[in-house]
């Protein structure tokens, strides 16, 4: 077997912690959670569980409501968090040692990673390294949904990356470009159950690796968060009516000063806000 590669997390969370990131994949595309979209037998990967697998058995409960035989693997770093979680294995689900180097086995192919609170500790530097290293084992047309939330998940950022069909260049994000990449920046995704209110700001302190760190001036995450704000600050007066009309004015603000967001209501009505990239 080969060396993990990658730094042991600190591996708390809490129950539903990534309730709505599931929510989110369901209803974002659920046809990569089908059985015919990607192969029947292609995985789910939770990278990076924690010290316990509740977050790996929560999204195998919700997962499974649409795919019953959807076949799906924690991975984590720590080998005594893989021993404590093979009580909770079966036929389906799977709990292995491993890190950006995904321990598959001969044959098996992956439709989706979820990576959350993982890349928060690293470098920047180690960012793109990592992202390479995971999309290599992602099928054609699959995800990656990689970010940060707070403790108890009620808000967080995720990158929302997509898989190439052929190595295609890969556009220019982020100040940053490769001739070898078969993968692509889709969405940067908000999210907020609206229990801490609505600030603009407060989604800073989660950005994803690449971005928190660059919230500068002369870089568009930069700009779009000080648009947003202002977006916020001339949509004021709808938080009479709550936190969720004030949040959809706030966005549809946005996408009039020229950022590609998602105005269906049925996304902005649940507290998430696609960026599309």
């Amino acid at each position: 077997m080969k060396k993990p590669i990658g730094l042991i997390t600190r591996g708390k969370t809490a129950t539903n912690r990534l309730r709505r990131v599931d929510n989110f994949i369901l209803m974002y595309e659920p046809a990569l959670l089908s059985s015919g979209k990607l192969g029947a037998d292609s995985l789910f990967v939770d990278l990076g569980y924690g010290f316990d697998p509740r977050t790996t058995l929560e999204s195998a409960m919700r997962f499974r409501k649409l795919n019953p035989n959807l076949k799906i693997l924690g991975v984590e770093i720590d080998k005594e968090r893989v021993a404590a979680a093979q009580p909770y294995a079966d036929d389906k689900t799977f709990f292995r040692l491993g890190g950006f180097n995904l321990p598959l086995k001969e044959n098996e192919t992956v439709r989706l990673i979820r990576a959350f609170n993982v890349l928060r500790q690293y470098e920047e530097k180690d960012f793109m390294p990592a992202y390479n290293k995971l999309m290599d084992y992602v099928l054609p047309n699959g995800l990656m949904i990689e970010g940060t939330s707070n403790p108890f998940g009620s808000i967080w950022v995720a990158n929302v990356v997509r898989r190439l069909e052929s190595n295609s260049l890969l556009f220019e994000t982020h100040k940053q470009t490769s001739e070898t990449q078969n993968w692509r920046f889709e969405s940067l995704v908000f999210s907020t159950n609206f229990r801490l209110g609505f600030e603009a700001q407060e989604f800073q302190t989660i950005l994803p690796k690449n971005l928190i760190h660059q919230v500068v001036k002369g870089n568009i995450i930069y700009d779009f968060f000080q648009d947003w704000i202002q977006a916020s600050k001339e949509t004021s007066s709808t938080k009479t009516y709550g936190f969720k009309q004030w949040f959809i004015a706030a966005a549809e603000k946005l996408a009039h000063k020229g950022y590609k967001i998602d105005l269906h209501k049925k996304w902005l009505s649940k507290g998430w806000l696609i960026w599309y990239q």
